[in-house]
């Protein structure tokens, strides 16, 4: 799937989702970055969620907001060592986690962040000079 595609499924899974789930969002985003999960061995990041602080932080009017970003080289990256890999079910299964993510920070609930801690033990971590 070229970058302008899956900007394009990005766009049109964002649209199916209901209003209410929405609110608070500054913008859903696809990127073409990879990012390679810091401390990992061959784990990318297929998207993030991104609270960027409080609207009035160091005094700043507007703050950044909440965003949903997801990253088409690391789906690129994932999708390259896996024939089976099917992009649509995996950008709209990695969308509505991150809208999870967004949902609960609006209630103050972290039961999917502790989840997603517990899932990242799992992955094979890279070695270091002290191993």
């Amino acid at each position: 799937m070229t970058f302008t595609e899956f900007r394009r499924t990005v766009a049109e899974y964002a649209d199916e989702i209901p209003p209410e789930f929405l609110r608070g969002l500054q913008a859903i985003s696809a990127l073409e970055d990879e990012y390679e999960e810091p401390g990992f061995e061959d784990v990318y990041r297929l998207g993030e969620y991104l609270d960027i602080g409080p609207e009035q932080f160091l005094g700043s009017g507007g703050g950044i907001g909440r965003h949903v970003v997801l990253y088409w080289g690391s789906f690129r990256r994932i999708a390259a060592g896996d024939p089976d890999f099917d992009w649509e079910e995996e950008i709209w299964e990695t969308l509505t986690h991150e809208l999870r993510h967004h949902v609960e920070s609006l209630a103050g609930d972290g039961s999917l962040i502790e989840q997603d801690e517990i899932d990242a033990r799992q992955f094979p971590r890279r070695r270091t000079d002290s191993d």
